[in-house]
């Protein structure tokens, strides 16, 4: 039966990174703190001048353009914000997911920069990057003081911190080596239940955005009033544009938990498959696309759900030939698709400033549970039920992915067999010592010898064996020696080949003695 082997191939980095002093390598690594922090401000800074410069009733000033710019950043860094009303916690995610881009986009630039190669060399990066925005963030926190808009110095400095590190961290992941250490540590089977997990939440926040697309599709005509009436300049319109585009990552993640099974509630109102309870919500068009009323097709959603568990148990269907094994890889699935899924929820909802529409709800836990429950239940009856079995497999000849046995501190490389016969012979011939030979090691290598037959005193004992004679004539047996070197070469590969138990290609008792 032939057995495929995974190839495990490295890339090996063998361009040399460029020397810098302690004080170069400073300068660079304040340079990619400052400049990430300068250039995530200025693009607040951008898009605010873009609104207030297009709105109508709007009076732009460069200052004040640059003071609003202070409790967006923090916004952008998902700090809450506080007013005399309440909290504001519900954040729009789309301005985090791109200022996590830039911090990484600078963070992969700083490190191809100072050439580093190595997980460890990684901390000065993510340390000065992290370590700048949590100063500049609990800065603006502390000026704003007790003003209209204020935010908690901790919370800020801490939550600039975890968003810029993690950014970071990304950015830099991939040159200095910090996938292969954590993917170096897994085994083939949970890697493939983590990587059919994170498709697994790929493909439920797709049935999520979907969801939303069809909402929004089939209430256009309430879209586009909700549009209207916002206000009839284009300022305006740009201004509730830009904002519906800012929150649309946290309508997916809503969207996401109502095919999921979970729903989400605001303020009072409360929309799932299974329950529905309406109510007044806020007159954003992005809104248009929750449902109006309970609709009877409406737990029709949860098939989604139950696919993705399927196609999830169908990748892991040739993990192995053990069941167990397969079920494993479809557990690690449903954890790390119910870990996303938490982070996601966490992130998505909010308080939203004390009003009548207070809070933004996305279940976190429930979200959770039933992501992990979806993945797990009907994915370990694919991988239990379709999964190759050994003794199938033997029968048809077909071939099984097994892992190499072998130590790998112990095995030489340089000798491989394919056949488990010779193998088997290979194992069984002994290691012989130099010093059963007697050959002078004072030698040199163009002095030639020619053996004559060993006489030994007992056939049974190896050990005692006479020594070699040198031959007188030297000069005479160099001349001769290209002639009786293939001959030796030949005889050599017969006893070789008789010592494997193959047929010689001629009878060796015919050679002359050696």
């Amino acid at each position: 039966m032939p057995v495929l082997q995974r190839e495990v191939t490295r890339e090996v980095n063998t361009v040399r990174p460029p020397e810098f002093s302690r004080s170069e390598r400073l300068r660079v690594l304040v340079a990619a703190a400052v400049g990430s922090v300068v250039v995530g401000y200025a693009a607040v800074a951008a898009v605010l001048a873009l609104v207030s410069a297009t709105a109508t009733y709007a009076e732009f000033s460069t200052s004040g353009v640059l003071s609003a710019a202070a409790p967006a950043w923090l916004a952008a860094h998902h700090v809450p914000l506080r007013f005399e009303s309440g909290q504001l916690g519900v954040l729009p995610l789309l301005a985090t997911a791109l200022l996590m881009l830039l911090v990484g986009r600078t963070a992969a630039g700083t490190a191809d920069r100072l050439g580093l190669y190595e997980p460890l060399q990684a901390r000065g990066v993510v340390l000065s990057i992290a370590g700048a925005h949590a100063v500049v963030g609990g800065a603006i926190a502390l000026v704003m003081g007790d003003g209209v808009v204020r935010a908690t110095p901790a919370v800020a400095f801490f939550g600039c911190a975890a968003v810029s590190g993690l950014a970071a961290t990304i950015g830099v992941a991939r040159r200095c080596g910090l996938y292969e250490v954590v993917f170096d540590k897994l085994d083939p089977v949970a890697l493939h239940g983590l990587r059919a997990g994170f498709m697994a939440l790929f493909g439920l926040v797709s049935l999520g955005a979907l969801a939303v697309a069809a909402g929004l599709a089939a209430s256009w005509p309430t879209t586009s009033g909700l549009f209207a009436d916002a206000g009839p300049s284009f300022g305006v319109g740009l201004g509730v544009f830009l904002l519906c585009l800012a929150y649309l990552p946290n309508a997916i993640i809503a969207g996401f938990s109502y095919v999921v099974g979970a729903g989400f509630s605001l303020g009072a109102v409360e929309v799932t498959p299974l329950k529905f309870t309406g109510g007044q919500v806020p007159p954003v068009p992005l809104l248009a696309a929750m449902p109006e009323s309970a609709f009877v097709w409406s737990p029709a959603v949860l098939v989604g759900g139950a696919v993705i568990g399927v196609l999830v148990g169908w990748t892991c269907r040739k993990v192995s030939d053990r069941s167990t094994s397969r079920v494993r890889a479809v557990l690690v699935a449903a954890i790390t698709a119910g870990v996303g899924a938490l982070v996601l929820a966490a992130t998505a909802g909010g308080r939203l400033a004390g009003g009548a529409f207070d809070p933004v709800t996305v279940p976190a836990g429930l979200l959770a549970l039933l992501v992990a429950l979806w993945v797990l239940v009907p994915g370990a009856l694919v991988a239990w039920l379709a999964g190759n079995r050994k003794a199938v497999a033997a029968a048809e000849g077909t071939p099984e992915f097994v892992e190499p046995d072998y130590d790998e501190e112990t095995a030489d490389p340089d000798v491989v067999f394919e056949d488990d016969e010779l193998t088997d012979q290979f194992e069984q011939l002994e290691v012989v010592d130099e010093d059963e030979f007697g050959v002078d090691d004072d030698l040199e290598d163009d002095d030639y010898y020619d053996e004559e037959e060993d006489e030994y005193e007992d056939e049974e004992d190896l050990d005692d064996v006479d020594e070699l004679e040198e031959p007188e004539d030297v000069e005479d047996e160099e001349e001769d020696a290209e002639e009786e070197v293939p001959e030796e070469e030949q005889d050599l590969d017969a006893e070789f080949d008789e010592m494997l138990g193959m047929e010689p290609e001629e009878d060796l008792d015919g050679k002359p003695e050696r």
